[in-house]
């Protein structure tokens, strides 16, 4: 800061030197102004207004949902079938309880027959504990011949001493379902079997499955090439401390994941269907998408978040009437669906295409391009300019699900499914090896598939271990 000294010397030194202070003032406060703004901005986004998850928000914040509020009432809806414990007929145990002597004159009553007058029934679980079957090879001499015959192991039976089939399951289910720590797991097995379940046999029991579903994984790789539609997504994914990026491919019926390197083309190739995918590609604004032949559709929950923080932070009124634009529309589709039809009236597809033009042309009138700088590469721009570009340059891609029903609005399947893998993250923060990270992303592929299925997962990873796993339906 200037003494008064110092200025009067500037002073004495004439309007040019005065006019020198002045531009340079003004230059800073313009730089800390765009920065406080910056900041601003970056405080004031939350799960609704932008990509962070809700989980970033804290406890001060109150929850802000884009979902329309509902009119239903909370809980059950009309119709809805609910679910209780259903009285058995055939119970595995009965404990009489009878009366033991007269309440009146104390008289003895056992020898006296009973009548049932209520019945009550409790679930719950069996005594747990692990059964130890031994196996046991003969051999015999053939009386015919002589030849003596040696009896052979069942092929699940390698080892002097081991863990069993549905033991092996419920770990690997624990491990890369239900995403429990190994240390966590070893304790639950101590605890309720009594069992010295060890890490380093988790481990050797994921390679064993990761090595026995490698075709199966493969296969669904396949299907979800030949799908109509089909959600990609890409994540970060840390392995042996360092950042590489999970892959997602999925349908409502399909999952599969792949880690690789790279973020974009280079890992999207390696990951396996996209080179090869000729149907429609649902995802977000990443640009690496947009190099693939098939036709595309945008997530437009990501265009919501950020027209919404548009509006706030800017008080931008076309991202205001986008944003409504955009609900409108996807709930005439959704209307028109749930009536049975194909398509909506093309008048009415037009009067939206009408409207969506509209806001075009006034964001890009409040929003114009950034000037030529004469510096290499292309100039920066606003995100207000950067969003409209992309509204309007790939307006078939936005508006996909208008004209073909079977185009979701968004792509929240795709990113139901890398949640949990962020689950993952957050628990253990890397894998330790690249064969770990591979089993994980092999067994979260074939179980998702199988979750979305509805087939029952303890069961499927048991024929796993028994050599036979079970195949998926490989449906689009």
């Amino acid at each position: 800061m200037l003494t008064r000294e110092e200025f009067q010397i500037l002073y004495d030194q004439g309007p040019d030197a005065l006019f020198d202070l002045f531009t340079a003032m003004q230059e800073q406060i313009a730089l800390l102004t765009a920065r406080v703004k910056e900041l601003e901005d970056r405080l004031g986004k939350d799960s609704h207004n932008s990509s962070k998850p809700p989980s970033s928000d804290g406890l001060a914040k109150k929850p802000v949902s884009l979902r329309p509020k509902s009119t239903r009432k909370p809980g059950g809806q009309p119709g809805h079938r609910g679910k209780r414990l259903e009285f058995s007929q055939r119970p595995d145990q009965v404990i009489v309880h009878s009366p033991a002597h007269c309440q009146e004159c104390g008289t003895c009553l056992e020898a006296v027959e009973g009548q049932v007058d209520a019945r009550r029934q409790v679930y719950d679980l069996p005594p747990l504990k692990l059964v130890v079957s031994e196996h046991r090879t003969q051999h015999k001499c053939c009386p015919h011949c002589g030849l003596v015959n040696l009896g052979t192991f069942p092929q699940e039976v390698t080892a002097q001493v081991q863990y069993g089939p549905r033991v092996k399951a419920l770990g690997i289910y624990l491990l890369d379902y239900q995403l429990l720590p190994y240390q966590r797991i070893a304790g639950l097995f101590a605890d309720l079997f009594d069992a010295p379940l060890s890490p380093g046999m988790l481990v050797s029991a994921q390679q064993e499955a990761s090595t026995c579903l490698e075709a199966v994984v493969t296969r669904i790789q396949t299907a979800l090439r030949k799908t109509a539609v089909a959600h990609f997504d890409e994540t970060g994914f840390r392995v042996c401390g360092r950042l590489h990026w999970l892959h997602s491919a999925s349908t409502p019926e399909l999952s599969y994941y792949a880690w690789h390197q790279k973020r974009g083309k280079i890992g999207m190739d390696a990951a396996g269907v996209l080179p090869s995918f000729a149907g429609r590609a649902v995802h977000d604004g990443y640009a690496s998408y947009q190099q693939y032949a098939c036709r595309h559709a945008l997530c437009n929950a990501h265009h919501l978040r950020e027209l919404t923080a548009l509006f706030e932070q800017e008080g931008a009124m076309w991202a205001k009437e986008m944003r409504h634009l955009l609900v409108q529309i996807k709930q005439a589709v959704d209307r028109a669906r749930e009536q049975g039809r194909k398509r909506l009236p093309i008048l009415q597809e037009a009067h939206f295409e009408g409207r969506y033009q509209k806001r075009i042309c006034q964001g890009l009138a409040e929003n114009p391009s950034s000037a030529a700088t004469g510096k290499r590469g292309r100039p920066q721009q606003s995100v207000a300019r950067n969003l409209l570009d992309r509204l309007d340059h790939h307006r078939d891609q936005v508006l996909a699900f208008l004209y073909d029903f079977a185009v979701p609005f968004d792509n929240n399947q795709a990113e139901r499914d890398v949640r949990m893998m962020k689950v993952q993250q957050k628990i253990s923060g890397t894998f330790r090896s690249t064969e770990g990270a591979d089993a994980f992303c092999r067994l979260r592929s074939y179980l998702g598939t199988l979750h979305k299925q509805g087939k029952n997962l303890l069961a499927a990873l048991e024929h796993v271990f028994r050599g036979n796993p079970l195949e998926p339906d490989y449906v689009g």
